[in-house]
Protein backbone atom coordinates (compact mmCIF):
# COMPACT_ATOMS: atom_id res chain seq x y z
CA UNK A 1 0.00 0.00 0.00
CA UNK A 2 1.73 3.24 -0.95
CA UNK A 3 0.88 6.49 1.60
CA UNK A 4 0.07 9.64 -0.50
CA UNK A 5 2.41 12.60 0.94
CA UNK A 6 0.10 15.49 1.20
CA UNK A 7 1.70 18.93 1.59
CA UNK A 8 0.21 20.34 4.38
CA UNK A 9 0.24 24.01 3.76
CA UNK A 10 -1.43 23.60 0.45
CA UNK A 11 -4.38 22.07 2.61
CA UNK A 12 -4.57 24.32 4.47
CA UNK A 13 -4.11 27.19 2.08
CA UNK A 14 -7.72 25.37 0.43
CA UNK A 15 -9.21 24.92 3.47
CA UNK A 16 -8.42 28.91 5.02
CA UNK A 17 -9.97 29.91 1.43
CA UNK A 18 -13.39 27.87 1.14
CA UNK A 19 -13.33 29.34 4.77
CA UNK A 20 -13.50 33.01 3.39
CA UNK A 21 -15.21 32.25 -0.25
CA UNK A 22 -18.44 30.37 1.85
CA UNK A 23 -18.38 33.40 4.74
CA UNK A 24 -18.36 36.20 1.73
CA UNK A 25 -20.82 34.41 -0.51
CA UNK A 26 -23.34 34.36 2.59
CA UNK A 27 -22.82 37.32 3.79
CA UNK A 28 -25.54 39.57 3.98
CA UNK A 29 -23.69 42.60 2.49
CA UNK A 30 -25.96 43.84 0.07
CA UNK A 31 -25.04 47.20 -2.07
CA UNK A 32 -27.32 49.02 0.64
CA UNK A 33 -25.17 47.60 3.19
CA UNK A 34 -21.83 48.66 1.43
CA UNK A 35 -23.33 52.32 1.42
CA UNK A 36 -24.33 52.63 5.16
CA UNK A 37 -20.89 51.23 6.38
CA UNK A 38 -19.05 53.70 4.13
CA UNK A 39 -21.90 56.74 4.90
CA UNK A 40 -20.34 55.82 8.74
CA UNK A 41 -16.99 55.61 8.47
CA UNK A 42 -17.66 58.98 6.43
CA UNK A 43 -19.48 60.27 9.58
CA UNK A 44 -16.97 59.24 11.54
CA UNK A 45 -14.04 61.12 9.90
CA UNK A 46 -16.53 64.47 9.70
CA UNK A 47 -17.12 64.01 13.40
CA UNK A 48 -13.10 63.96 14.31
CA UNK A 49 -12.10 66.44 11.60
CA UNK A 50 -15.50 68.63 12.27
CA UNK A 51 -14.51 68.96 16.46
CA UNK A 52 -10.40 70.12 15.85
CA UNK A 53 -11.96 72.56 13.46
CA UNK A 54 -14.59 73.92 16.03
CA UNK A 55 -12.13 73.92 18.68
CA UNK A 56 -10.23 76.09 16.78
CA UNK A 57 -12.74 78.57 15.15
CA UNK A 58 -15.72 78.27 17.47
CA UNK A 59 -15.51 76.57 20.78
CA UNK A 60 -13.94 80.26 22.55
CA UNK A 61 -17.59 81.65 22.21
CA UNK A 62 -19.71 79.16 21.77
CA UNK A 63 -18.08 76.61 24.72
CA UNK A 64 -16.46 72.95 24.22
CA UNK A 65 -20.33 71.43 25.54
CA UNK A 66 -21.83 74.23 23.05
CA UNK A 67 -24.08 75.95 26.00
CA UNK A 68 -22.98 79.17 24.53
CA UNK A 69 -21.30 81.93 27.13
CA UNK A 70 -24.15 83.90 29.17
CA UNK A 71 -26.32 85.88 26.99
CA UNK A 72 -23.38 87.11 25.41
CA UNK A 73 -23.14 84.04 22.95
CA UNK A 74 -26.04 81.68 21.75
CA UNK A 75 -25.91 78.16 22.33
CA UNK A 76 -25.68 75.57 20.16
CA UNK A 77 -26.71 72.28 21.87
CA UNK A 78 -30.54 71.97 20.98
CA UNK A 79 -30.43 75.29 19.53
CA UNK A 80 -33.59 76.33 17.48
CA UNK A 81 -32.25 78.79 15.82
CA UNK A 82 -29.54 76.47 14.30
CA UNK A 83 -32.46 73.70 14.07
CA UNK A 84 -34.23 75.62 11.44
CA UNK A 85 -32.21 75.86 8.56
CA UNK A 86 -28.94 74.07 7.78
CA UNK A 87 -28.50 76.84 4.79
CA UNK A 88 -28.52 79.24 7.38
CA UNK A 89 -25.86 77.79 9.60
CA UNK A 90 -23.47 77.35 6.79
CA UNK A 91 -23.73 81.30 5.70
CA UNK A 92 -23.38 81.79 9.25
CA UNK A 93 -19.93 79.95 10.05
CA UNK A 94 -18.83 81.07 6.56
CA UNK A 95 -20.29 84.91 5.92
CA UNK A 96 -20.49 86.18 10.14
CA UNK A 97 -23.61 88.13 11.20
CA UNK A 98 -24.48 91.21 12.69
CA UNK A 99 -27.37 92.55 14.88
CA UNK A 100 -29.84 90.54 16.56
CA UNK A 101 -31.32 86.99 16.81
CA UNK A 102 -33.10 85.08 18.74
CA UNK A 103 -32.36 81.58 20.17
CA UNK A 104 -34.45 79.09 22.37
CA UNK A 105 -36.07 82.62 23.46
CA UNK A 106 -33.11 84.08 24.16
CA UNK A 107 -31.69 87.80 22.27
CA UNK A 108 -28.39 87.30 21.60
CA UNK A 109 -26.57 90.65 19.76
CA UNK A 110 -22.70 89.85 19.57
CA UNK A 111 -21.40 89.55 16.35
CA UNK A 112 -20.13 86.50 14.52
CA UNK A 113 -16.83 87.31 12.70
CA UNK A 114 -17.21 85.85 9.40
CA UNK A 115 -14.67 82.54 8.43
CA UNK A 116 -14.05 83.17 4.78
CA UNK A 117 -10.65 80.78 5.02
CA UNK A 118 -13.09 77.87 5.74
CA UNK A 119 -13.48 75.51 2.19
CA UNK A 120 -16.93 73.89 2.13
CA UNK A 121 -15.15 70.63 3.63
CA UNK A 122 -14.21 72.47 6.83
CA UNK A 123 -17.68 73.71 7.09
CA UNK A 124 -19.71 70.43 6.37
CA UNK A 125 -17.15 68.71 9.04
CA UNK A 126 -18.38 71.45 11.65
CA UNK A 127 -21.69 71.18 10.71
CA UNK A 128 -21.48 67.71 10.98
CA UNK A 129 -20.16 67.66 14.56
CA UNK A 130 -22.57 70.61 15.71
CA UNK A 131 -25.19 68.99 14.43
CA UNK A 132 -24.43 65.80 16.03
CA UNK A 133 -23.04 67.29 19.40
CA UNK A 134 -24.90 67.90 22.79
CA UNK A 135 -28.15 65.72 22.05
CA UNK A 136 -28.33 66.75 18.33
CA UNK A 137 -28.81 63.97 16.12
CA UNK A 138 -28.90 65.90 12.38
CA UNK A 139 -26.95 63.66 10.46
CA UNK A 140 -24.21 64.28 8.09
CA UNK A 141 -23.83 67.49 6.30
CA UNK A 142 -22.18 66.78 2.85
CA UNK A 143 -20.27 69.28 1.78
CA UNK A 144 -22.00 69.37 -1.94
CA UNK A 145 -25.08 70.67 0.03
CA UNK A 146 -22.59 73.45 1.62
CA UNK A 147 -21.47 74.52 -1.57
CA UNK A 148 -24.82 74.86 -2.76
CA UNK A 149 -25.81 76.70 0.53
CA UNK A 150 -23.16 79.39 0.40
CA UNK A 151 -24.19 80.50 -3.33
Amino acid sequence: MKHRHINLSLVVVVVFGLAIFFTLSCSSDTAEGKVERVDRVKMRQYMVRGEILYQQHCQNCHKADGTGLGRLYPPLAQSDYMLESRERTARLIRYGLQGAIIVNGVEYNQPMPANPNLMPLDIAQIMTFIYNSWENEEGLVEVNDVVEYLK
